[in-house]
């Protein structure tokens, strides 16, 4: 880590050659930063790739499996609305799946929760995400949660949420904001009024309850780490990790990443489209 002043400019920020710190760091605090894995050239062909399966989406060529609801949003002015969503995007644009599966980032995964597979086939799969700040967008910001929040029922955890960025994060665009450590808590579950069989009450790395409630929304935590991701980051990050994305403060930029899981427990359940139980406020 480099410093200038009295504190490192970047935490949990490592390169290829530092695998085994990576691991050590994601550890402890629930998330690692790669940084370094492509040349500049094979992420400017990700992205191409990506946007052409965003205008495909939008114009149609695409069909449903490919669209999430409310994925339209004209908020940016033009004629062309925007897609905010491309669901199962590593079926369309095979470079997707080539990333996912690059071999310096499978072998982390593994030494992080062991033999695991990539959700591609059902739920949403890998998903292209385009967030805009602006208010009326469909996706700009998330509220405080942890993954597996979104399934307390299913036994396809643990996982690590793998996030390739096409565009640097920062204050204009958005950014995550992670709680680190948080992952070794047992967080409750959502409160829902019908539980599906086999729902779990916490989950966590531990048995150790939460030293303090997660906000409901947005709310500041004490101890928060905002992350700020470079074009062609990897971020990983644990399932029971409380993070949050910030919305940005400029409409006229936006924030494209690819997001996508590795499970370790059953892979053929929660695989079936409605099972994803709404987990963080929007």
């Amino acid at each position: 880590m480099s410093s200038y002043g009295s504190l490192d400019v970047e935490v949990g920020v490592f390169g290829p050659a530092e695998m085994d710190r990576a691991k050590d760091f994601y550890l402890a605090h629930g998330f690692a930063v790669l940084r370094g894995l492509w040349p500049e050239e094979y992420i400017d062909r990700l992205d191409a790739a990506c946007s052409q399966a965003q205008a495909d989406v939008a114009a149609g060529r695409l069909g449903e499996r490919h669209r999430s609801r409310d994925h339209f949003d004209p908020t940016d002015g033009s004629a062309t609305p925007t897609v905010h969503y491309v669901l199962h995007v590593s079926e369309v644009v095979e470079q997707v799946r080539e990333a996912f599966h690059h071999p310096a980032v499978g072998q982390l995964v593994e030494d992080l929760i062991g033999p695991h597979w990539l959700l591609e086939g059902g739920l949403f799969g890998v998903v292209f995400q385009d967030a805009r700040s602006d208010s009326e967008s469909g996706y700009s910001r998330i509220g405080w949660h942890s993954d597996w929040q979104g399934g307390p029922h299913l036994a396809r955890w643990p996982s690590t949420a793998i996030t390739i960025h096409l565009d640097a994060t920062s204050p204009a665009n958005g950014f995550l904001r992670v709680l680190p450590g948080s992952h070794l808590w047992a967080t409750p579950a959502p409160a829902i009024e019908e539980k599906p069989e086999g729902w779990q009450d916490k989950g966590g790395r531990t048995d150790q309850d939460p030293p303090i409630p997660m906000p409901s929304a947005f709310g500041r935590i004490p101890g928060e780490v905002a992350l700020y991701c470079q074009r062609g980051d990897v971020l990983l990050h644990d399932c029971y990790l409380w993070h949050a994305a910030a919305r940005g403060t400029d409409d006229t930029v936006g924030r494209r990443h690819l997001r996508g899981s590795w499970y370790t427990g059953r892979e053929d359940q929660g695989v079936v489209p409605g099972q994803f139980v709404k987990n963080a406020a929007r």
